[in-house]
Parts: structure tokens; C-alpha cells; sequence
């Protein structure tokens, strides 16, 4: 699942990033207004954790400005401005929630896969297509109801492939769920994760199609 971090304060900053990365998560971290809509502009993301006291242009015209696009990307805000009229300032401009600093990083990643969750649809906290159940809040997995342990990186695959059974995504569109910008991608990590997953899994339950990608089935 890929991120984009939009916090001046470094060290904030540098410690929302870890603790993301530490939950599975792609993050790419930008400091001011002006990078973040630059950046939103030119690339996907699946969520936006969004500070308000921005320098160049201010998170709450960065939320403008995203909504007036129809960009819908989930937004979260992560502020410091406690008062009630700021925070219904920020959802009623199109934020998707608020949460006050300082918060404690458990509530921010429940926060996140609540998000998710929403703009899934599903109000169920697993994805599953039957058999297969992956657990975002737990990353615990199992096939058939047998446990199966994942790493990190296969994790962030598997999420990215169950949040969208039935659909075939690319080796670029898999690159692109996890991993971030500054992060290493050698030319066959994907094909290398996947035969993981089917050693774990069964090789049935993630499909090629060739030249296109990959996919996990729809339930039955």
C-alpha cells in the first residue's frame, strides 16, 4: 500500500516514516504544500497523511486543491491544531479524518486501514477471496484456515493483489504498491516474491497471465 507523508518536521517525519515501513507500508515523504500537490499530481497513491502548518502552501489549500481536481485519495490529517473549529474546518473541506498531535502510532495505522476499509467499501477489518484471508491489522495470513507466515515484503504483495481480486496488476503496478522512492527495486523482485507466496501458499493461488501480470481469484 503506498503512502505519501506530507510533514515538515523532520522529526516527526523521520519517525512516522519508520513505523510505516515497519507495518508493510510504501511511503514517500514530502515537506511542503507545493512538493505534495507536485507529487500528487504525477502519482497514484492509496492514502495521504496530510500536516496542516505546511511552508509554501498550507495542508488546508493542499486539501482544497485536491478535492476541486476530484482527486478522492483518502486523506488523514495530522495536525497539531486541537481547537473543534479546526477540525471541523478539516473535514469539512474534504479531509477523510483528523487526528490531533502528539497520537500514538497504534491509533494512526488503525486509523489508516479504517480508511482503507471505506474506500474499499468492505466494512469487514480482513481481506479475503474465500480461502485466502490476509489480515491488515494482524498481517496475519491463512489458506483454508491453515496459518502462513509472510514477510514484510510479501505482505505488502499479497494486501496489494487481495485488495483487488479478480483484477491483474502489473510487475510496474506491484513496484509501485511497495515500494517507495527511495527504496532499491532489483529487476526481478517481484517474479522472486510471488514464487515465495505460491511455496507458501499453493501455486494455485496466485495466477499469471502472461505479459500482463498477476491476480488472485474473486471469491467463488
Amino acid at each position: 500500500m503506498r503512502v505519501l507523508l506530507v510533514e515538515d518536521d523532520p522529526m516527526i517525519g523521520n519517525v512516522v516514516q519508520q513505523a510505516l515501513r515497519d507495518a508493510s507500508y510504501a511511503v514517500d515523504w514530502v515537506r511542503d504544500g507545493s512538493s505534495a500537490l507536485t507529487t500528487l499530481a504525477a502519482l497514484r497513491y492509496d492514502l495521504v497523511l496530510l500536516d496542516l502548518g505546511l511552508p509554501r502552501i498550507d495542508g488546508m489549500a493542499v486539501l482544497q486543491a485536491l478535492r476541486t481536481a476530484s482527486n478522492d485519495v483518502p486523506v488523514l490529517v495530522l495536525s497539531a491544531r486541537d481547537a473543534t473549529h479546526d477540525r471541523v474546518a478539516g473535514l469539512d473541506g474534504g479531509a477523510d479524518d483528523y487526528l490531533v498531535k502528539p497520537f500514538v502510532m497504534s491509533e494512526l495505522l488503525a486509523r489508516m486501514r479504517a480508511l482503507t476499509r471505506r474506500k474499499q467499501g468492505s466494512a469487514s477489518p480482513a481481506l479475503s477471496n474465500g480461502a485466502l484471508v490476509l489480515d491488515p491489522a494482524t498481517h496475519e495470513a491463512s489458506i483454508d484456515g491453515a496459518p502462513v507466515r509472510l514477510t514484510a515484503r510479501e505482505f505488502s504483495l499479497l494486501q496489494a493483489l487481495l485488495q483487488r481480486p479478480g483484477a491483474i496488476l502489473s510487475r510496474a503496478e506491484l513496484e509501485h504498491r511497495i515500494y517507495g522512492w527511495n527504496e532499491e527495486v532489483e529487476s526481478n523482485a517481484v517474479e522472486f516474491l510471488i514464487h515465495a507466496l505460491r511455496k507458501k501458499l499453493g501455486s494455485a493461488t496466485i495466477k499469471n497471465v502472461r505479459g500482463v501480470g498477476w491476480m488472485v481469484s474473486k471469491a467463488q
